[in-house]
């Protein structure tokens, strides 16, 4: 983050946050915080210091995602934080990598042309149908959902077919059936969303990283600019995860190999405490209170998710009764389990309060806390939307001492709600001034830049 010419108070809180690198730890913050009482109570994030730019998979609207060259420039962009999905491949090594399926963010599929071994691990066998354990209504989605258990009699069998948490992905390729050096080998990164819209000179070109490799970038970009710079791993589809990490002999039937891997890398890096600078993040609870369980001191992040919005009213949709509800409706735990809930249930104030139990914040979609209503169309979508209104969840994620940090700032027109006009930093500025504690973005020069603005209009 680069300061500008401004009131004294202006420059004393930017250098202030740019050099000690407040709310990223929270020893290291409270000194400092206590120093300055007038600034800090200008914020209403839940710790009082400036909300924090989460690199969201690196700089995914500029370079391919999760690689490093992402990582590197979102560090030099300003970005307090490095966003990583955790897979984990045959060789039981944890890999940043957004979907476990390989066609859709990597170049995979070019691969196969020459390359016989890479197309004979496709995989072509397809997922059978479970019925739900909850009752089968509407309110709750589909009846039957979709498992790689081909053969109940064999746990092996997950090896063949490609269902990740009831999403059907036949025809694809596991990250799983490759190990680290054979992927770095073979495969290369690109950009997931808005692929139309973004950079593509260099897609397929740089390697795939492993969850140490992104530790060990945050570390270097930490030194070299004198910001602590943290890593925010996910704990991504851990069921999906953890039978095809056992099915490979990672670990023994019922282990948790995937969890126990996440937390030895961080015990292995000096990450498992309370002021580490890490995020541990998941859409699971079931996999956070696993990690809680087996010794996880680092801070964690609930993720709350979302099918999708009505317009008319604001509200979040859930449940519907498509096969992705099984995804964005539910933590994918809570289908196996029998549990009918939608994420809905975390953001009530009781929710929250059971949040707290094993988390130390949540991630919510950006609609659940920002109402988006459009008045005049029939049918309206995002870009009719012509108001924007905070919604209760910040202060009351607050009032159960659990700090917000809200996903997923782009900069393209489609993914920006009517109301904005078309400008980015529009969006992010109704979040600051809302007071969220961090935004996760793809472009972290704008939200630095929007952040900026924020900084300046606080102190005047």
């Amino acid at each position: 983050m680069h300061t500008r010419s401004g009131p004294p108070a202006v420059k004393t809180l930017l250098a202030r946050f740019i050099v000690i690198g407040c709310a990223l730890t929270v020893s290291a913050c409270d000194s400092v915080t206590r120093g300055a009482p007038a600034a800090s109570a200008a914020f209403k994030t839940l710790d009082g210091a400036p909300p924090l730019v989460i690199g969201h998979r690196g700089l995914p609207g500029l370079y391919p995602e999760e690689t490093r060259a992402s990582y590197e420039h979102a560090a030099d962009a300003g970005a307090d934080s490095l966003e990583l999905d955790l897979h984990m491949t045959k060789d039981c090594v944890l890999v940043a990598r957004h979907n476990p399926w390989l066609s859709d963010n990597t170049n995979i599929s070019d691969v196969a042309k020459t390359n016989p071994e890479v197309a004979r691990r496709k995989r072509t066998v397809p997922g059978v149908l479970v019925n739900v354990r909850y009752p089968a209504t509407a309110e709750n989605g589909p009846a039957q959902y979709l498992s790689d258990l081909t053969n109940p009699n064999d746990p092996k069998s997950v090896l063949k077919s490609l269902i990740v948490d009831g999403e059907d992905h036949t025809n694809d390729w596991s990250i799983s059936d490759f190990t680290l050096a054979e992927l770095k080998q073979w495969i290369g990164g690109t950009t997931y969303d808005a692929r139309d819209e973004r950079p593509t000179d260099l897609n397929g070109k740089l390697p795939i990283l492993s969850f140490q490799e992104v530790i060990d970038i945050a570390k270097a970009k930490s030194a070299a600019t004198g910001r602590v710079i943290t890593t925010y791993p996910e704990s991504k589809n851990p069921i999906w995860n953890n039978a095809q990490a056992i099915a490979n002999g990672c670990g023994a039937p019922g282990s948790h190999p995937f969890e126990a891997a996440f937390l030895k890398t961080l015990k292995d890096n000096n990450l498992n405490r309370k002021d580490a600078p890490v995020f541990v993040q998941s859409f699971d609870p079931n996999s956070l209170k696993y990690l809680r369980s087996i010794g996880l001191h680092a801070r964690a992040v609930q993720l709350v998710d979302g099918n999708g919005v009505n317009f008319k009213t604001g509200e979040t949709i859930f449940i519907t009764d498509k096969p992705n509800t099984f995804v964005s409706g539910r933590p994918y735990s809570w289908t196996v389990a029998g549990d009918p809930r939608s994420f809905g249930a975390l953001l009530t104030p009781a929710g929250l309060a059971e949040v707290k139990t094993y988390a130390d914040g949540i991630g919510p979609w950006k609609p659940q806390a920002m109402s988006l209503t459009a008045a005049s169309a029939q049918n309206p979508g995002l870009p009719e939307v012509d108001t924007f209104k905070p919604t209760s969840l910040i202060s009351d994620a607050h009032k159960a001492g659990l700090f917000v940090h809200i996903f997923t700032f782009r900069n393209e027109a489609k993914y920006l709600a009517g109301a904005y006009k078309g400008n980015p930093a529009a969006e992010y500025l109704a979040f600051f001034r809302a007071g969220v504690d961090g935004v996760f973005t793809d472009f972290t020069p704008t939200a630095v830049a929007a952040r900026t603005t924020y900084l300046k209009e606080v102190i005047h």
